[in-house]
């Protein structure tokens, strides 16, 4: 049975509880996929583990579980930082999940440049890279190829970016290919939805926030999702991926969800509804896409105005396909994870 190396950046919420979901079902993909992960290479904020025979993946749980990090392990590297572990590790995936960097994209962005120039395939959870510099990072692997199975580039794939489990990229590049989507409304923060929830109950905003955290779905930069940039990241990367546009964060028109007020929230959900930080994409007639990211009133009518309980969804809308919508109610951090599993088998499936 195959045995592919990889390796693992970031150990915060996804990082760790993609290790314990591999952990507490060691038969998962053996069973069904034929193949195992053996994992050599981890680095968190304190540094670098690494073992060419394979890392204790329940030690690395239990050590972040008790707030320690990989340098209290004795497999920890003090002479190698985390972008030479990419440069130098002997591995065959690169799975990334460093906190979002919305100024320059590291660690992230070095690690995944330096992971495809190897020849590397990488799965990304992170955000940053993608949205600072899709550009340069599809031209380095398959993407540059239109995803064909004969390229020779490493595979880049990195679906859990977009809404965690929600299959965002997937269903607007593939399964609507063809088709021409005229608009898409994606509902992709969790930690709004829970706020704008906790609020329209009654609750105050730093206990509605404290509520999204106990959750685990909370950047650890608040403010990224408060103020609308981690929508407007995953709206970024959803452009360049799915839309084909070349697409950067000074594209999108965006406005966070500070100054939704109790009164308004409760006025929507008394007339059937809800307000929600909507990330939308309008085809205009020159064939581009406008791009904004603000708080909508979603009317009784509106598909993602049934979403509840930290819900995320989408709705697109296309000439020949008409309308699909999707939602998901996902447990914390763990549909990120989900996701990154399922492109690393559409990465060894090639």
């Amino acid at each position: 049975m195959p045995s592919i190396n990889v390796i693992l950046t970031g150990l915060g919420n996804i990082g760790r509880t993609l290790l314990e979901l591999l952990v507490a079902d060691p038969e998962r993909l053996p069973r069904r996929y034929g193949f195992t992960l053996r994992l050599v290479g981890v680095a968190d904020s304190s540094g670098v583990a690494f073992d060419p025979n394979g890392l204790d993946m329940p030690a690395i749980i239990a050590a972040k579980r008790q707030q320690r990090g990989v340098a209290t392990l004795p497999t920890f590297r003090p002479d190698l930082d985390v972008v030479a572990l990419a440069a130098t590790a002997d591995y065959d995936l690169l799975l990334e999940a460093t906190p979002t960097n919305l100024r320059d994209g590291q660690p992230g962005l070095d690690i995944v440049r330096t992971a495809l120039r190897r020849g590397k395939h990488a799965v990304l959870a992170s955000k940053g890279p993608l949205a600072l510099a899709f550009g340069e990072l599809a031209a380095l692997s398959d993407w540059a190829d239109d995803l064909s199975p004969r390229s020779s580039r490493p595979a880049l794939r990195f679906s859990g970016a977009v809404g965690g489990a929600l299959p965002t990229i997937n269903v607007a590049r593939r399964d609507l290919a063809g088709a021409h989507i005229e608009r898409a409304e994606l509902v992709v923060n969790g930690t709004t939805q829970v706020i704008l929830e906790q609020m329209a109950a009654g609750a105050d905003f730093a206990t509605a926030l404290a509520e999204a955290q106990r959750q685990g779905i909370v950047e650890p930069d608040p403010s990224l999702d408060v103020d609308g940039w981690d929508a407007a990241t995953k709206l970024v990367i959803f452009a360049n991926a799915a839309l084909g546009q070349s697409t950067t964060l000074a594209d999108v028109s965006v406005r966070g969800i500070r100054d939704v007020t109790p009164a308004e929230l409760a006025a929507a959900w008394r007339a059937g509804g809800r307000i929600s930080l909507v990330a939308r994409a309008e085809r205009q007639p020159d064939g581009r896409y406008t791009l904004s990211v603000a708080p909508e009133t979603l009317g009784s009518d509106h598909p993602l105005a049934r979403l509840s309980r930290g819900e995320m969804g989408f709705v697109i809308y296309s000439d020949s396909a008409g309308r699909a919508t999707m939602s998901s109610l996902e447990d914390g951090p763990l549909g990120t994870c989900q996701a990154m599993v399922r492109d690393v088998i559409d990465v060894l499936r090639r």
